[in-house]
């Protein structure tokens, strides 16, 4: 009998009776948690080693040659242009500083404030990481950060921005394969050349330049610290808009420096800093009213551009109106907003194929970088409600279909009109006009919610939006952007209206050989509304210019479309509105949310965008819009 026969054949009983079956031994016993503790961590150990294994084999591919990023001459010049060619801004200019010929006390302040275990971790510093946890943990929201300065390089230069788990943990890996490929000086050169400072400048250089008027190579002790100090918050502490906060944070590099043995305690004191002179102020702003415009430009280029050469970039910006329109917004928001607790303000304005022609991020970009045009979700309020109407005009009702305008009660939520009273039957023309609540309310239940989100979405309308009956009354964030955007398919007569600001980009001609690096494809003709539901709207948004909630927003002579919106308890106030020529939206509040006095759409938002309408339509003639004629008869303009 072989082996296996042995093995597989029955076992003969004893004599005696049957045995009882046998119990393992004790020392089997002991090692079974053993193995299964070994098991837990054997495994979980392989599948880590698997991923950072393929993605190390994946970076490697296709970033070969990751100081291909180090140009030692100097970064390729971004030139931006405007649509008539001017040029807005130039980006990248300075020089690439290799880290041998920075001062020793700039990096010391770097490292000390930023990461000062930099030479002693793997690209991941754990007792930091966790430190961190802790305090943010204890705080309850997010105090402090754990990132080293290389899964800071690995963000800056290679990730988008994109606040995600599955970002954060590729950022990690990205950051664990640099520490493989590059010296610890290799990486902080690359950081430091590429960091953002504030005020739209990016490395040592650029930064030294425009806060200091000098080269990163001649900076002083004190100028090292306050240059250190602005990466954790570049707009917070820039000295552009607030010079003893940056003064003070400079302190606090320079008492870190002292206590990382950086610094001499005789060395780190207070008149160190205090005699940091700045550049002038208007040099370290750098604002000429394009800021949030060339930043948006700026955005759509590739993150990593190999092969260096200046490039430029054409835009669809109007020069001279975005400057004009910035001051508008600038002075209106400082003399008038302070009396109703509205701080900031935003603008979009776009031609008939989607171009951006002004961007308006906010009241100052000096005071703040944050672009609330494309980056703040708010509630729109009644600015919804056009959607919600297209939907029943596409079901079959009229401008002068008969609704009601009375309480209403669902799933017990009662939406209340915004004067709280009640105008009993009226038309589908009174009622947008009017923005009385319990009709949008109606409609949206008799067409269904999903139909409604359905048509926003249609007309561009890009983020989520609620699967409820609030939907009428504009509750679903979205962007400044976005909304202008689907408005935009209206004051086209049905035509997908896509924003963008870059309309090509190409080599330098001074680079041979220059070349086309992009070009914007011709606009889709595809319609998205039929003509007659277009000229149907269009006829009952005009209605709201002419004895709506909009008549403060009615500009002479070029017939007009528009809606206002007011969100719950005034914490947004909006504007969005249109001619033949131009699609402009104008959201004003807080970034803080906290409501403003009593300020509705159609008060300051309608008084904003009526102000830029009228310089954009200057020289232009009037069109009629579909549905809408012009207030005066085209033959008796004249010339």
């Amino acid at each position: 009998m072989g082996i296996f026969d042995a093995y597989h054949a029955p076992r003969t009983q004893p004599a005696g009776g049957p045995q009882q079956p046998q119990r393992p031994s004790r020392r089997r016993r002991r090692l079974r948690p053993l193995r299964f503790l070994g098991a837990l961590v054997i495994y979980p150990v392989m599948a880590v080693a698997l991923v950072l294994g393929a993605a190390f084999s994946y970076y490697t591919k296709t970033i070969p040659d990751p100081l291909a990023l180090r140009q030692k001459d100097k970064a390729p010049v971004v030139r931006i242009l405007a649509r008539d060619g001017s040029v807005l801004a130039e980006r990248g200019a300075a020089p690439y500083v290799p880290i041998d010929l920075l001062p020793r006390h700039l990096i010391d302040a770097v490292l000390a404030i930023e990461d000062r275990r930099f030479f002693s971790h793997w690209g991941i510093d754990v007792s930091g990481l966790s430190r961190a946890m802790v305090t943010n943990l204890r705080a309850g929201r997010v105090v402090q950060g754990g990132s080293t300065i290389t899964q800071q390089l690995a963000k800056n230069i290679i990730l988008n921005s994109e606040r995600t788990l599955a970002r954060k943990l590729e950022e990690l890996i990205l950051a664990l394969w640099l520490e493989t490929r590059l010296s610890k000086p290799d990486i902080l050169e690359l950081y430091l050349n590429r960091v953002y400072f504030g005020a739209g400048v990016y490395g040592v250089e650029a930064a030294s330049r425009r806060f200091f008027e000098k080269s990163a190579r001649e900076l002083t002790l004190g100028e090292a610290a306050v240059l250190a100090g602005l990466l954790k918050a570049p707009s917070r502490y820039s000295p552009a808009w607030n010079p003893n906060l940056a003064r003070e944070r400079g302190q606090m590099v320079l008492a870190k420096m002292v206590e990382a043995g950086f610094v001499p305690a005789d060395e780190g004191q207070p008149s160190v800093i205090s005699e940091v002179h700045f550049a002038d102020w208007q040099v370290m702003r750098g604002d000429t009213g394009v800021e949030y415009a060339v930043d948006a430009a700026l955005d759509q280029l590739p993150l990593l551009v190999a092969g260096g050469g200046d490039i430029i970039v054409e835009t669809t910006v109007d020069a001279n109106l975005q400057r004009r329109a910035q001051q508008i917004v600038h002075n209106l928001i400082v003399t008038e907003g302070a009396t109703v607790d509205a701080s900031q303000a935003a603008l979009v304005l776009l031609d008939m194929e989607g171009g951006i022609a002004v961007l308006v991020g906010g009241q100052s970009y000096a005071e703040s970088q944050f672009n609330r045009a494309l980056r703040a979700h708010r509630q729109p309020g009644s600015a919804f409600k056009p959607f919600i109407y297209l939907t029943a005009l596409e079901s079959g009702l009229t401008p002068d279909s008969i609704v009601k305008d009375a309480p209403i009660v669902h799933k017990g939520w009662s939406p209340r009109n915004f004067n709280g009273h009640y105008a009993g039957l009226v038309t589908l023309r009174e009622a947008l006009a009017r923005s009385l609540n319990s009709v949008s309310v109606r409609l949206t239940l008799s067409v269904g919610v999903s139909r409604a989100a359905d048509t926003a979405h249609r007309l561009g309308i890009a983020s989520e939006l609620r699967n409820d009956a609030t939907l009428a009354l504009g509750t679903s964030e979205v962007t400044l952007m976005e909304l202008t955007g689907a408005y935009g398919a209206l004051a086209s007569g049905g035509r997908l209206i896509e924003p963008h600001i870059v309309r090509s980009i190409r080599s330098s001609p001074g680079n041979w050989p220059g070349r086309v690096l992009y070009q914007r494809p011709t606009p889709t003709t595809a319609s998205v509304v039929a003509p007659q539901q277009v000229g149907a709207l269009n006829d009952m948004l005009n209605a709201a210019l002419v004895f709506g909630t909009g008549k403060n927003a009615a500009i002479p002579l070029h017939p007009a479309c528009g809606k206002t919106g007011t969100a719950q308890d005034f914490r947004d106030a909006w504007f969005i509105g249109y001619t033949a020529h131009y699609v402009g939206g104008v959201w004003v509040g807080n970034d803080d949310r906290r409501a403003m006095k009593r300020v509705a759409g159609g008060t300051l938002p309608a008084k904003l965008w009526r102000e830029v309408m009228l310089l954009a339509h200057e020289g232009l003639p009037p069109l009629p819009l579909p549905g809408t004629t012009p207030t005066v008869p085209l033959a008796d303009l004249g010339p």
